[in-house]
């Protein structure tokens, strides 16, 4: 929390009138901000009003209220928490290509640049991929999840999730890509994270379809990496030979077809 105060007094408000309150975030570093919203109103010509605060009252009124000597009502409080998180701009796309029908396993290096470290922990989230920004998986909920190498003192953890633009790419990607946290590299001097994924991609049909990568450190800061998977044209599975009787006379050459699901 920051212990500047930014006061702004004698704001007029008319009965019913709304009143609007910009909030700027400029983070000069990647890691969690906090700060709160104080709003106190008063009548103009200050008067309480008649309603009077008992100990019978319900508990959010009391919190909510300042109360005069004579138990009447001085003014209203509302308080607004706000958290910032700092999002680093897009990163380039990272292409994975593989033949449709065929299996392809890469490696890919996520640089996260501006980590800091030793910030307070955000609190754990389940293991799930989805197109929900509000909860990331927990790479580190498991034993045997990588720790910070480098000789790193710390303990940086990351949330992670794959996300996809609409619920038509992910019908056709969610089942086709397999995502898992292998590695983690910490350097103190540039403050450089380089997380190192195992993808997997198995498409079974030629496409090229996008998802994003969201990559949340529980100290603070949030990454985003585009990845683009590209499935080409598969092999031909055989060649039909057909030979010829004569010239305009029919040849028929026959062969069998093999469900793969039944």
């Amino acid at each position: 929390y920051h212990n500047n105060l930014f006061c702004l007094a004698g704001i007029r408000l008319a009965p019913k009138e709304k009143l609007d309150i910009p909030v700027l975030f400029l983070p000069a570093e990647m890691k969690i901000y906090k700060a709160v919203v104080v709003i106190h109103v008063m009548r103009e010509n200050g008067e309480n009003w008649p309603y009077k605060v008992t100990d019978g009252s319900n508990t959010d009124l009391n919190r909510n209220v300042t109360v005069a000597e004579n138990g009447e009502t001085q003014g209203i409080v509302w308080i607004y928490p706000i958290n910032g998180t700092p999002e680093a701009p897009e990163q380039k796309s990272v292409m994975i290509r593989c033949q449709a029908r065929q299996r392809q396993e890469q490696r890919v290096e996520l640089l996260l640049f501006g980590v800091m470290p030793g910030a307070p922990a955000l609190p754990d989230a389940g293991n799930s991929t989805s197109d929900d920004t509000d909860e990331l998986s927990d790479t580190d909920e498991s034993s045997d999840s990588p720790e910070v190498t480098d000789g790193s003192p710390a303990t940086l953890e990351f949330l992670y999730e794959l996300q996809y633009q609409s619920d038509e790419i992910r019908s056709q990607l969610e089942s086709l890509v397999g995502m898992q946290l292998v590695e983690k590299e910490w350097d103190t001097e540039s403050k450089i994270v380089t997380l190192i994924f195992n993808v997997v991609f198995a498409p079974s049909k030629p496409m090229r379809n996008e998802a994003t990568v969201v990559i949340q450190c529980t100290a603070g800061g949030l990454w985003k990496f585009p990845l683009v998977f590209i499935a080409t044209e598969p092999e031909v599975d055989d060649v039909i030979n057909i030979e010829a009787l004569g010239l305009n006379k029919e040849s028929i050459v026959g062969f069998k077809l093999t469900s793969q699901t039944r």
